[in-house]
């Protein structure tokens, strides 16, 4: 959407016309629950709400998800009995901010089945940008790109966390294999970030940004490799470099 603003320099006044982002909430409900409210753009609501799921650790993959239907700001989630979880109601927006489930990750551990080669990682950062992003200046993107460097899935979002939740939405519903992908975020790495691509079992999570310490720790910990600072020349691997292959 396009919204008028005034530009003003040293020289003067001007009229001018900006793209923006577009916001909206959604409702989660989930086997009749209304679990958390999310703050996200008007597409891809259903990915969204799918991929949430699966990188907060409550469901595992496309077999778990019974129906899903977006009807009036709200997605209803028919999911399979899963591991009990406390309702813990939260509005999200732009943080990153995990669901109080019962289960903990302190046993998640990614194998190092999958490697990629580094040209095909350093090629593959021309999926980070597009042209909304360079148009509005707030968007933040996630890609899923196969280990051919081949772009699989992409979306956008206000929330990087969100981008995340839309593109394993994707891959869930089409029953893909995220073990055999890379994921590209637009954003910093912390823990609750990292562990997001942990849990859906995406070996390696490449960033332009930076990494925080809680996020390394928790790369280490799960053995997932954590690359940032990346651009088309070079990247910097905080954990299991032994993935990447020259």
């Amino acid at each position: 959407m396009e919204y008028a603003s005034v530009k003003i320099s040293r020289n003067g006044k001007e009229d001018a016309i900006d793209p923006v982002m577009i916001e909206q909430t959604i409702d989660l409900i989930i086997n009749g629950t209304k679990l958390s409210s999310i703050v996200t753009t008007p597409d891809l609501h259903k990915e969204l709400a799918v991929g949430y799921m699966v990188t907060e650790g409550a469901v595992k993959d496309r077999g778990d998800i019974e129906d899903v239907m977006e009807k009036n700001g709200q997605v209803f989630l028919k999911v399979r009995s899963f591991e009990h979880f406390d309702l813990w109601y939260e509005l999200r927006s732009s943080g990153c901010i995990g669901v109080n489930w019962e289960k903990r990750d302190e046993d998640v551990h990614l194998p190092v089945d999958q490697q990629f080669k580094v040209d095909v990682l350093l090629d593959s950062m021309k999926y980070l940008y597009d042209e909304t992003q360079d148009r509005t200046k707030g968007a933040h993107s996630a890609s899923l790109v196969d280990a051919e460097g081949r772009l699989k899935y992409k979306a956008l979002d206000i929330g990087r966390h969100n981008a995340i939740d839309k593109v394993v939405g994707m891959a869930t519903l089409n029953g893909d294999d995220l073990s055999k992908m890379f994921l590209i975020s637009s954003g910093r790495q912390p823990a609750g970030m990292v562990m997001k691509a942990v849990r859906a079992g995406i070996p390696l999570i490449m960033s332009k940004a930076a990494p925080i310490s809680s996020g390394i720790d928790s790369a280490r910990r799960t053995n997932i490799t954590l690359c940032c600072f990346a651009n088309t020349e070079k990247l910097k691997a905080f954990s299991a470099p032994e993935r990447i292959i020259i």
